[in-house]
């Protein structure tokens, strides 16, 4: 199996499985000097940790991280960073009843045509609990960012049919509420919507949003690997994230140039846009101001309601799925996407340090 990398000078590898001694994460490319501690990390992790609310798996873990290499006294050495988290409270039995039956809306079916055998406990590398790894190496590429005054956030912009505007985000209140909605009445409302749905043992999706402020502009290569298509693979490499957009994304269709354009202006100094609809990115380089996106998160497949299926043998069949699932994935996976895109963005500022001769002189002859 292949492709559990990403990134081409800051390289995450994620490795692991649901039900397995562990998961964790290498992360190669990070530059020594960085001020790292297991806190640092842990503070990531604590927030996609189950069994924080009743809108999340019941799953008894700590999720409790372990520097096992590339730190020494507190620093990065410039040396692979390996990090571990034991898994703690596996309960394999949940899944005996699937051994043999494929489960809607998982990846049981293609996971089984591509190898001829599946880890059925909890989905194996299918899982979402392989976003730890993804968890732990974003903690430290938000460190990375923070010393080069760059910041990421994400949030909660919408659950089912309850969604936030814009000019209503009180973004002081995301951690006031379970469900990371920068907006405590609008979190009342969709926790309702979510009880309705677990009373009737069913499940939905949501959207996230993303932004990253203090970005210098020309991120991201012009080509095939521009801002917008590396952070679309990042993203959508994120089980359940069905849809991404940057800026105004899908409503971009709907609009006309002279509304969808940014007009530039000079102030102080510097040049800048009047309006972001593109989101912070220009023929696929950052413009140096805000980048804004979207993801469409689908609603969680794990649902205890009776479903049609077919089992190994091509038989037809039906499935009642057992086990602790959370009925909206979208809060523990906020800071997933928070995670996928600080590493995104880690990963093209040190590709952009070789991108001029002036770059280069600064590093090798200023010293």
């Amino acid at each position: 199996m292949s492709g559990s990398s990403f990134g081409k000078l800051f390289r995450i590898t994620t490795w692991g499985e649901s039900h397995g001694p562990g998961i964790g994460v290498v992360i190669d490319g990070c530059p020594a000097g960085l001020a790292l501690s297991a806190d640092n990390i842990q503070a990531f992790l604590d927030r996609r940790r189950p069994g924080q609310s009743k809108y999340a798996t019941k799953r008894n873990e700590s999720d409790t991280v372990e520097i096992l290499s590339g730190v020494f006294e507190g620093r990065t050495t410039g040396t692979p960073v390996s990090l571990l988290i034991r898994n703690q409270d596996q309960r394999s039995r949940d899944y005996g009843n699937i051994a043999s039956v494929f489960r809607p809306g998982h990846a049981d079916y293609p996971f089984t045509e591509k190898f001829g055998f599946r880890d059925y406990r909890g989905g194996g590398r299918s899982s979402g609990r392989e976003t730890i790894g993804r968890v732990a190496a974003g903690a430290v590429a938000s460190l990375l960012l923070k010393e080069l005054g760059i910041t990421v956030m994400a949030y909660t912009k919408a659950i089912g049919p309850i969604h936030i505007a814009a000019e209503d985000y009180k973004y002081n209140e995301i951690r006031e509420n379970p469900l990371y909605m920068p907006d405590n009445a609008a979190a009342e409302q969709a926790g309702a919507y979510i009880a309705a749905l677990m009373a009737e043992k069913d499940s939905c999706g949501g959207i996230i949003e993303c932004i990253a402020d203090g970005l210098p502009a020309g991120l991201g290569e012009p080509v095939f690997d521009k801002l917008d298509a590396l952070l679309g693979q990042a993203i959508l490499s994120v089980g359940a994230v069905k849809g991404v957009e940057i800026g105004d994304g899908f409503a971009a269709a709907g609009s006309t140039g002279s509304r969808n354009n940014d007009p530039f202006c000079a102030a102080e100094g510097r040049i800048l846009k009047n309006s972001n609809h593109s989101g912070g990115t220009l023929g696929g380089l950052s413009d140096g101001s805000r980048l804004v996106l979207r993801v469409a998160v689908k609603p969680t497949p794990s649902i205890a309601q009776t479903q049609n299926t077919v089992n190994e043998n091509g038989e037809n069949t039906e499935i009642n799925i057992h086990g602790r699932h959370d009925p909206v994935i979208v809060p523990r996976a906020v800071v997933v996407i928070e995670s996928m895109t600080a590493v995104t963005l880690a990963d093209l500022l040190l590709q952009n340090m070789a991108s001029t001769m002036d770059h280069l002189k600064k590093v090798y002859q200023d010293r």
